[in-house]
């Protein structure tokens, strides 16, 4: 049985930095945005069953595994949902990702944030899918472009390019969008 592809989306926006800790929405409820062919959005909930399982999911940079910054097991990342989406907070280690995470967000040259989930509920009506119940595994800083750029929509002009990944039996697929 192979397992699931976990996609991964991303938000800008109400990111903050104070010393070491990053704080801000990995999602934002309710807003469209454009991703390949079809327009998506988050309802809010979509959360609460993979935050209430207590599983262990970690905080990364660009969706890399080696790129580890914290995770819900250790107390450095903690996630939670409020009237406008998937808040975080997270301690940003003293390693070399983590001092130039410091030094991006610190300039205002941090992306945005991202998550990497497996849908389990969805529903679509015509060419827009909401995402109703999703098993997050991950969320991640993002230095470049995330797919959802702010609490407004947001519009791609270029096609959306997929890429796959595989780490021992997990594979995953990569939806990037840029503008």
């Amino acid at each position: 049985m192979t397992p699931p592809d976990i996609e991964r989306r991303g938000a800008a926006g109400g990111l903050r930095a104070s010393g070491r800790v990053l704080s801000g929405y990995a999602a934002v409820f309710g807003q469209e945005t454009r991703i390949g062919g079809f327009t998506e959005r988050i309802k809010p909930g979509a959360f609460s069953k993979s935050l209430a399982s207590g599983r262990d999911i970690l905080a990364l940079m660009d969706h890399r595994a080696d790129a580890l910054l914290g995770r819900t097991k250790s107390g450095t990342l903690k996630l939670y949902e409020d009237d406008k989406g998937l808040a975080f907070e997270l301690r940003l280690p003293d390693t070399q990702a983590g001092r130039d995470l410091v030094a991006l967000a610190e300039r205002g040259d941090v992306g945005g944030m991202s998550f990497g989930f497996i849908v389990e509920d969805e529903a679509w009506t015509g060419e827009t899918r909401e995402l109703r119940q999703v098993d997050l595994r991950e969320i991640s800083v993002v230095q470049a472009i995330p797919a959802y750029q702010q609490t407004e929509i947001s519009l791609r002009n270029k096609p959306a390019e997929l890429s796959f990944w595989e780490s021992g039996d997990v594979r995953g697929m990569w939806l990037e969008t840029c503008r």
